[in-house]
């Protein structure tokens, strides 16, 4: 296997996939901010800046593209990739919409390569010992997950380009939401029923700064999540909820506190239940683990966690709310007119 690594984007992520490379070669970078590229690649002796998106991905030796641009670009960049025959990790929500997606997922079968989007929570440790407990049965059958995920923003950022819809695709729902979705269906499978609302609070920006959804899977099992950027202190909780205990991550490091994850367990006399707690304390290593998975399904020729079709399931829910939102606030607008 060709193992030498192209990064395509060279801001905040794109710096930490780099850092997340180990014995693996960085040999070309691109960004459309060529500064920014620069000070990537210094960073990593033997790395070439490239001049644009096709002598990056095409360079002698790269055998893997991590894409970690702005949401417009990643179709585009993906696509350039895979079609030099290379394997992509990309970085979620994976494109601004299902139709930008869906000739990547085409494109990506053809060419025979593992494309594998960024979902990298999944690989949080709390999130992985959580997935352990809930696969030994332990909690007994899913009822439902409770999920919250929220920042506060800073000054200028409805001047981001997170805030400008033909950039970002959308608003928080996309950007942090999408998180909450694909944790929910890595647990509770896919659902069926899609309700909620996406609305615009505080910050004066065409996207979204907070979205609610409710979502149902067709046995039953529910999920009610909530993506906020008008959290004011960074907050992250997800709560796995079974007949027989609960399973709640808080945290996941830095500002959003100390990773920590307890297990629940019901006594048959009911009452307080015995309770079990990890932390995780130290370096997010979230993403090297990440990569590592997705170099040995690279190796192995095998389906990633975090597929195109993860990310299409979790874009298809997220335009649900969206046209939820629009046709209650087009009826709200039409009611008003009479």
């Amino acid at each position: 296997m060709v193992d030498g690594v192209a990064i395509i984007g060279c801001g905040l992520i794109g710096q930490k996939r780099a850092r997340a490379l180990g014995h693996r070669r960085l040999l070309s970078v691109f960004d459309v901010d060529a500064v920014r590229a620069q000070l990537l690649a210094s960073a990593h002796p033997g790395a070439h800046v490239a001049s644009d998106l096709e002598t990056a991905v095409g360079a002698t030796g790269v055998g893997l593209v991590i894409v970690a641009t702005t949401n417009d670009a990643l179709v585009p960049a993906a696509m350039a990739a895979v079609e030099r025959g290379r394997h992509v990790l990309l970085e979620k929500p994976g494109a601004r919409s299902t139709d930008e997606l869906r000739p990547l997922i085409d494109a990506a079968r053809r060419a025979g390569v593992v494309v594998k989007v960024g979902f990298n929570h999944r690989f949080h440790p709390a999130f992985q010992k959580a997935r352990e407990i809930f696969d030994s049965g332990a909690l007994g059958p899913l009822m439902y997950i409770r999920a919250r995920y929220g920042h506060g923003g800073r000054l200028g950022y409805e001047r981001e380009w997170r805030a400008d819809p033909r950039v970002a695709g959308g608003g928080e729902m996309l950007d942090q939401g999408v998180h909450l979705i694909d944790l929910s269906r890595w647990f509770a499978g896919d659902f069926v029923d899609v309700d909620g609302s996406v609305e615009t609070c505080f910050w004066n920006m065409a996207v979204e700064d907070n979205g609610f959804a409710h979502l149902r899977t067709a046995s039953g099992q529910v999920a009610w999540l909530h993506a906020s950027c008008t959290e004011w202190k960074n907050l992250f909780s997800f709560e796995i909820f079974g007949r027989d205990g609960k399973l709640q991550i808080d945290g996941l490091g830095g500002s959003y506190g100390v990773e920590r994850l307890t297990h629940y367990r019901m006594l048959p006399q009911m009452g307080p239940p015995e309770t079990t707690s990890w932390e995780y304390p130290g370096e997010d290593r979230s993403w090297h683990v990440e990569f590592d998975h997705f170099i040995d399904c690279v190796a192995c020729g095998r389906e990633p966690s975090g597929t195109l079709e993860d990310a299409l399931a979790a874009l298809e829910i997220v335009e649900t709310l969206y046209r939820n939102t629009e046709r209650r606030q087009s009826a709200s607008r039409s009611e008003v007119a009479r």
